[in-house]
Formats: C-alpha cells, structure tokens, sequence
C-alpha cells in the first residue's frame, strides 16, 4: 500500500504542475516554448484547470491513504 501512496502522490504532483502549465500557456501568460500550439489558445486553460484539479484530488486522496 505504501507504494500505491506515493505513486498517487508523485502523479498528483506531476500533474498539478503540468496542469499550471498549461493554464499559464492558454491565458497567454506563458509563453514557453515559443512554438508551442496551445499558447493563448483558452481551452487549454480550461484543460489545465481539469488536470490541476484532478492532480489535487490525487494528492489529497494519497495522504488520507
């Protein structure tokens, strides 16, 4: 079970952070890598925003384990 833990906690984390990437990417806030399709595009935003969420929830879930 321990190992189950901390796979859904690196999971979580890893998607939160790609997640707030892809938020920054879709407002036009960032602007990384430069040829990227998904810059100012706002549905990758909303995409971002599902994915921080759920990475969240993997996060809390890992740690009521």
């Amino acid at each position: 079970m321990k190992v189950a833990k901390i796979a859904l906690l690196v999971v979580g984390i890893l998607a939160t952070l790609l997640g707030l990437l892809w938020i920054g990417q879709g407002t036009g806030y960032v602007q990384w890598p430069a040829s990227s399709f998904m810059i100012s595009q706002i549905r990758w935003a909303y995409y971002g925003a599902g994915l921080a969420v759920a990475g969240l929830a993997g996060i809390y879930v890992s740690r009521r384990i």
